[in-house]
């Protein structure tokens, strides 16, 4: 029952995120989802519908070296400002997910300002 209640308002705070948080061409939605292993990071362009890059854990280069912690979202955030830079997106807006912005969410934020993207 708590189990619930606890994704229900997990719902309600992405819902009320991605109100106002929306990509476009020129400032494409970073959106980061953690799972229990993995990060997933995707640059969105929400009004065509379109991923333009994305990164994770789960590459073939990056699969067992890092892990959904703090370390390993410090690490992926380099490596999607590295793909972002590459396809041409310099500024973004940051979606969160639902989550708090401290720990892991924090550090892959911190880094991809570091790599060279504009929030």
């Amino acid at each position: 029952m708590q189990n619930k209640k606890k994704n229900r308002l997990l719902q309600l705070r992405k819902y009320r995120i991605r109100n106002r948080v929306s990509g476009t061409q020129a400032r494409p939605r970073l959106s980061v989802k953690f799972s229990g292993q993995h990060i997933y990071v995707q640059f969105v362009d929400d009004f065509k519908r379109v991923t333009l890059a994305s990164a994770t854990t789960r590459t073939k280069d990056t699969a067992g070296k890092m892990k959904a912690n703090v370390a390993g979202a410090t690490e992926l955030g380099k490596i999607a400002a590295e793909k972002a830079l590459a396809a041409g997106i310099k500024r973004v807006v940051f979606d969160r997910n639902g989550l708090r912005y401290h720990g892991k969410v924090k550090a892959l934020a911190d880094a991809a300002r570091q790599g060279g993207l504009e929030f």
